[in-house]
């Protein structure tokens, strides 16, 4: 690969990670930037709705002549074929790669890179994958309507057991129930157990924030999905799956379902330990320890000079892993007269792991789940002010843009884009919160 490709291809990938696009994660192998792993967030209000995809990209020495070799990795160890462009082996059928015909106009170009291929690969994600399969446009027949539903229903199943909570018992050690493989041979769990291990590249952290902003729709899916799919059920084949090129199984959504709450005591757990793992660090005078408490310093000493009211901070027993912020509603705001107390959590491994940030006070807003967790996004991932500063507009923006990846409250979401009415209902119910925290 040239210097110049080189440099283009440095360039793509810190566009994607300085970007604010919440669907694609990247990152390179430091020994060779040519080695890159992404991270898909599966589309809402999809079958892979908020699922965690990950892809190896090898990009070789005559790009962007060519276009690089592309990998699924969430294939169950090749046992799993999550689209009908997307196999068990982990080939993407894609014109783009050149790994599936196409126009002209289809084909790859130099002109396009990383994060075309990425959109590509994510637009294979859609509501129906099922029409994806060539011939599917002339199929309309009762039948084929029910593969497709049926397609749908065991695709959204395995997402959530693949790609959103296996990977994450992997990362925190979690030793899954024991017939969550029954179906597979003593030989085939051992390897499949080998081969599972937590990934290398720094997605755990993303995965787990997500996890938590992201739980209760998972919950919500499994609540409905349970309605309909009895325990045991298995999956309905579909005509283009064969041999080890497909994805069999049974739907057990009880099962996903206690998983999913084992995971969740797991990260408040993780969140909790910080504090004891930051007074040790505090005690030993490690540098990060150093650094945040110089960071908590030059924030008190700037909302000084600013006489800056509406926000109170402190330090939870005098460590610095652990701040208490309290908001003032602004008068004449949506928040006026709200008392907010939130919780900051953070890691000794801080910036690398992002800190957990979580309301103490019961609070209706679509940014904050009905657990607490508030989504938010600093500008300045590595700077604590730039976390407090998203903190706060979070929670002040009063018309926030329709994106479903960033609602993580379900019911608020609903009532705040719906009617007239649901808007009002929110109101009200946004206004309800806010008296209580005056008490």
């Amino acid at each position: 690969m040239s210097n110049q490709a080189i440099l283009r291809l440095t360039r793509e990938i810190q566009q994607l990670q300085q970007g604010t696009d919440l669907s694609l994660a990247v990152h390179y192998d430091d020994s060779d930037i040519r080695n890159v792993h992404a991270l898909i967030l599966g589309p809402p209000d999809t079958p892979y709705q908020f699922g965690f995809f990950e892809f190896s990209i090898k990009f070789g020495r005559d790009y962007p002549t060519h276009p690089p070799n592309v990998q699924a990795l969430t294939t169950n160890c090749g046992r799993c074929r999550f689209n009908p462009n997307i196999y068990a082996t982990g080939k993407v059928c894609l014109s783009i790669l050149g790994t599936w015909r196409g126009t002209r106009e289809e084909q790859w170009s130099s002109a396009q890179g990383l994060e075309s291929i990425l959109i590509s690969i994510q637009s294979l994600m859609s509501s129906n994958p099922y029409e994806n399969e060539p011939g599917f446009e002339v199929a309309s027949s009762e039948h084929d309507k029910r593969n497709s539903e049926q397609y749908v229903a065991k695709i959204r199943h395995e997402t959530l057991r693949l790609a959103v909570i296996e990977p994450l018992e992997a990362s925190l050690g979690i030793t899954p129930p024991s017939d969550a493989n029954a179906s597979l041979s003593d030989n085939e769990e051992r390897e499949l157990l080998e081969e599972d291990k937590p990934s290398p590249v720094p997605f755990a952290d993303l995965r787990k924030r997500r996890f938590l902003w992201y739980f209760s729709a998972y919950m919500q899916s499994i609540d409905a999905a349970m309605l309909e799919y009895p325990r045991k059920q298995k999956f309905t084949r579909m005509p283009f799956e064969h041999g080890n090129n497909s994805m069999d199984g049974h739907f057990d959504y009880a099962e996903l379902k206690q998983r999913l709450v084992v995971i969740k005591s797991a990260l408040v757990g993780e969140g909790s330990n910080w504090s004891a793992e930051g007074l040790a660090a505090k005690e030993q005078e490690w540098g990060i320890a150093v650094n945040l408490q110089r960071q908590y310093e030059q924030i008190m000493e700037s909302m000084k000079s600013q006489n800056n009211f509406t926000i109170g901070l402190n330090l939870v027993d005098e460590n610095p892993f652990v701040w208490k912020l309290t908001y003032f509603g602004k008068p004449m705001t949506h928040l006026d007269g709200g008392v907010f107390e939130i919780d900051i959590h953070l890691s000794p491994k801080f910036p690398e792991v992002q800190p957990r940030v979580s309301m103490r006070t019961s609070f209706f807003h679509v940014r904050v789940s009905p657990d607490g967790v508030l989504c938010y996004f600093p500008q300045r991932s590595e700077e604590m002010r730039y976390h407090i500063d998203g903190i706060v507009a979070a929670l002040e923006e009063e018309n926030p843009p329709y994106d479903p990846r960033t609602a993580v409250n379900p019911e608020a979401s609903r009532l705040f884009w719906g009617t007239p009415e649901d808007r009002r209902r929110y109101n009200r119910e946004l206004r309800r919160s806010i008296e209580r925290t005056m008490g």
